[in-house]
């Protein structure tokens, strides 16, 4: 293996290229192109939101090219600069209520001035970086809100379908509404039921026809199909009336009391907010969903689209625009329409100027009818009853009602104020409500607790086990998930005191077997103070530290030699450290765990398969990583996954490694001073054995202890799932090939349970070319029997950052003796080589530079190793088949990140993969 690794700089016809070592590669430029699903997703949305811009400004009373303004300043503008790339921004209903109320009070000019004013207001929030904090808001609060703006628009446009003119409020509306009937047009009325018969039966057409039509935006095909049937019959109706852009209003200085001003400000910011970083959030979540989504759209960054949204409203208010936020409807058209870039909202902003200046007589033939009835079928939408089934599952329906009632009868900062004190009252109550029952079955006392353990339950608590005779057995049962510091001290002190007179006391979580432990911990642990006082004499870690280095305080027999800070032993990497131990770690034992053996790469050297679909037969030793599950906190015990797979305390994963707390391969291999890892190795594993070889060692009563954890905690609630896999056999539908690296669990960054994953692991992530294993065909053996008898639909290529084998690459000089591991890495020269030919782009990431040589190899090797596997003959046949999917992955290890690789356009990009499961 050549240690002497040409550079880009080495070439001088590439001179300009050159850059310092293990600084970030240099970006290449590239030409502007706009795909051309994105020019087709961009008339779509155009095509809707034309009619829907005059509709919503004409709800608001504003100008009608107010309306038009606000949808090319929100494309253009909002598009360009925000943080979600296909979300669409313009006039949305949802603020219809809320400028209506404006103008009616402050007049037009002053409305803009608060329309810039609020954008002001979203920037200083966007620089805050608190755009998160509006998720916390509760759906019902914000589905109710949605739901009285719905109504209020509703009830007003119902006027206009009829003939009429609508009032300020929704109550003067409804007591017009006998006199509106009263004096019905029935020219109006006939454009709006034409309107509202089309947006209802145009989505309906069925067969092969539908499926074409349907393409045809609904509201353009009512409203053309209105205006056409209107002209055409030569009904006399109030029509659109755009004046010349000469007259236009723009903003003006604001006018009217200062408190009022600021309440209009704070209104308009806040539900301009809200709906646009929901929207983003939601938008994110049908992108995931989409099928046959071939090129990667980036994850919305939500204080980047509050800031979007902040400088689309400044431009639009002082342009004379409507207010501006998200759209559901356009957003959802786009993403529909098939657009994957911000391309397509831009131009359908630029399609609004277009048409502002040059479809003037067209736009002035529609009727304000059909453009009434196409917003008052949207404000039907906003009342949704899929919303409404949610809520109340949630127990949250009372929350919903106050909000909308509100929002309806006293407006839309009123309501939301109600919504938010009415939902903090419920959870209080939810939080104070706690059931307490005692009973006894056949000599054993049950006291069960439902609910949250407060200070405020302690006396019923107390009630409850004093009814509890001496020297009785008890079963105390906490069915909840808090448990505070009154409580705790209570529960414990009567359990001392009832175990004293010869009682004896069970605590059990809402499963049984589950046992209850310290105050600040989840129900889960064990509370026995003679087994706690036993436990506290060798370790103080719990089975509720997931992912955790356990921190135990185990007594040093004596002092090691060489500087070892009074521990008996020092774990350190000094070669490639992909191996288990990836990083220089000093220990409070001397615990080799099995595959930490003092060779380099454990018991996965050299690229040996540790591959099987129901669990690995290697073993890894701890984990060492800073706890990414959140700082200790319990992530779920023993909870199952959404594929119905345990993820909780140690349970067994595809890849055969623990997911949850005690991890049973070592249950916490402590690191220092509780410090992570933080090199992330060269090198082989080297370890002070001072501690002896006998099985006394700390090491084995830590993985005696984990399995026993295991066998207590998890077995029982996965050996169904076990058994069944035993029954029917491994079926997997992934192949994963990935590092030996011990900080790399993919049980926990893929979320996978047993048999879900076939994994393979070496040093390196390396796949050798065909034939030029040298006597070792386990990685191609793996790969052929997962592709031909396991059929697997996708194989995945996983690196990662600070990888020991890429150092190691980079770093060996040549002549130097043919150990294993030199023999290994040969598999990775070609990866080098594709570093440093100038022809070929270099893999990068899509959101920063790659911060090293080191880490342009690691993703450089990724896509290396891609085209190895595309040379293996039952690879190629099933990716001619189509029975086959490839991916690369690379994971940095203190990010805590994902990224997936992209390629398109001749570039190699990997994306960060980002959380789109919530829902709006």
């Amino acid at each position: 293996m050549s240690a002497c690794v040409p550079t880009r700089a080495d070439d001088p016809s590439r001179a300009e290229r050159t850059h310092e070592p293990h600084s970030p590669p240099p970006t290449r430029p590239r030409r502007h192109r706009i795909a051309g699903a994105d020019v087709s997703a961009s008339i779509a949305v155009f095509l809707i939101a034309l009619p829907l811009s005059l509709g919503i400004a004409l709800a608001t009373g504003a100008p009608l090219q107010a309306g038009l303004v606000a949808a090319a300043v929100g494309g253009i503008v909002a598009g360009w600069l925000g943080g979600s790339p296909l979300q669409v921004s313009g006039p949305a209903a949802g603020l219809t209520v809320v400028t209506a109320d404006l103008i009616h009070q402050y007049g037009w000019r002053t409305t803009c001035a608060i329309t810039v004013l609020a954008g002001l207001a979203q920037l200083g929030l966007g620089s805050l970086r608190v755009a998160r904090g509006a998720l916390a808001v509760s759906p019902a609060i914000v589905h109710g809100m949605l739901a009285g703006i719905g109504v209020t628009i509703a009830v007003a446009q119902l006027h206009i379908v009829m003939g009429g003119t609508p009032q300020s409020s929704v109550l003067d509306n409804l007591r017009a509404l006998p006199a509106q009937l009263a004096e019905l047009r029935p020219a109006a009325v006939s454009v709006s039921a034409l309107t509202l018969a089309l947006l209802l039966l145009w989505p309906r057409i069925p067969g092969r026809a539908g499926r074409l039509l349907r393409k045809v935006p609904a509201a353009l095909v009512a409203v053309a199909g209105a205006t056409s049937a209107a002209s055409l019959a030569g009904l006399i109706l109030p029509k659109v009336d755009l004046p010349s852009w000469h007259s236009h209003a723009l903003a003006g200085l604001p006018e009217g009391p200062v408190l009022g001003l600021i309440a209009a400000v704070l209104t308009t910011t806040l539900v301009c907010s809200v709906q646009s970083l929901l929207g983003a959030v939601a938008v994110d979540k049908m992108v995931a969903a989409r099928p046959g989504l071939h090129i990667q759209v980036g994850r919305s960054h939500l204080d980047r689209e509050l800031l979007g949204q902040g400088a689309a409203n400044i431009v639009s208010g002082t342009l004379g625009g409507l207010p501006v936020a998200g759209v559901a409807v356009r957003s959802s058209a786009n993403v529909q329409a098939g657009a994957v870039s911000r391309n397509s909202t831009m131009l359908h902003g630029v399609l609004v100027v277009v048409a502002t200046l040059l479809m003037v007589p067209i736009l002035e033939l529609i009727p304000l009818a059909s453009l009434a009835a196409l917003v008052m079928a949207v404000g039907i939408q906003m009342v949704s009853l899929h919303h409404i089934r949610t809520v109340t599952r949630h127990r949250e329906v009372v929350v919903y009602a106050v909000t909308t009632l509100g929002v309806v009868f006293f407006g839309v900062l009123e309501g939301v104020v109600l919504g938010i004190a009415m939902a903090v009252t419920v959870a209080l109550h939810r939080l104070t409500r706690t059931r307490i029952t005692h009973d006894e079955k056949e000599g054993v006392h049950h006291v069960h607790v439902r609910g949250q353990l407060t200070f405020l339950a302690v006396p019923r608590l107390s009630r409850a086990l004093h009814l509890v005779p001496q020297g009785a057995h008890a079963v105390v049962e906490l069915d909840g998930s808090f448990m505070d510091h009154a409580a705790y001290e209570s529960l414990q002190d009567w359990q001392n005191t009832h175990s004293a007179h010869g009682g004896s006391v069970e605590l059990v979580g809402r499963r049984a077997g589950v046992r209850i432990g310290e105050p600040t911990t989840p129900v889960g642990l064990h509370l026995d103070a003679g087994h706690a006082a036993a436990e506290s004499a060798d370790c103080r870690c719990h089975p509720w530290t997931p992912w955790r280095n356990h921190q135990c305080e185990i007594p040093d027999p004596a002092p090691s030699q060489g500087g070892s800070e009074g521990h008996t032993g020092e774990a350190q990497t000094t070669g490639t450290g992909d191996t288990g131990g990836s990083a220089a770690v000093r220990t409070p034992d001397a615990a080799v765990l099995p595959g930490e053996s003092g060779t380099t790469g454990g018991a996965e050297a050299s690229g040996a398969v540790a591959g099987d679909g129901a669990g690995r037969g290697d073993t890894e030793g701890p984990t060492r990583s800073a706890d990414p599950a959140g700082s200790g906190h319990p992530t779920g015990s023993t909870s199952p996954t959404d594929s119905g797979q345990p993820t909780g305390s140690t349970s067994p994963t595809g890849s055969g490694q623990p997911t949850g707390s005690s991890n049973p391969t070592g249950s916490g291999h402590p690191t220092g001073s509780g410090r992570p890892s933080s090199a992330e190795g060269s090198g082989t594993t080297k370890a002070d054995r001072s501690g002896g070889a006998d099985g006394s060692r700390p090491s084995a009563r830590q993985l005696a202890r984990g399995i026993s954890a295991f066998q207590r905690n998890t077995a029982p609630l996965v050996r169904g799932e076990l058994a069944r896999l035993a029954r029917e056999g491994q079926q997997p539908s992934q192949l994963f090939l990935t590092c030996a690296d011990s900080r790399l669990v993919t049980s926990m960054i893929t979320s996978s349970g047993p048999g879900d994953l076939f994994v393979v692991r070496n040093v390196g992530n390396l796949v050798p070319l065909p034939g030029q294993e040298s006597g070792d065909d386990s990685v191609a053996a793996a790969i052929e029997y997962a592709v031909d008898v396991l059929r697997v639909r996708s194989i995945t290529v996983c690196g990662h950052s600070g990888c020991g084998a890429m150092q190691a690459l980079l770093s060996s000089e040549p002549g130097g003796p043919p150990t294993p591991l030199r023999r290994w890495l040969r598999h990775g020269v070609p990866s080098l080589e594709r570093m440093s030919d100038p022809s070929r782009p270099w893999a990068r990431l899509a959101s920063r530079a790659p911060a090293d040589a080191v880490e342009q190899l690691c993703l450089t090797n990724v896509v290396q190793q891609l085209e190895h596997l595309r040379a293996h003959e039952s690879v190629a046949r099933a990716l001619r088949a189509g029975a086959l999917e490839l991916h690369g992955m690379y994971f940095h290890v203190g990010e805590a990140q994902a990224y997936l690789l992209t390629e398109g356009n001749g570039d190699e990009v990997f994306d960060d993969v980002g959380v789109a499961d919530l829902s709006a």
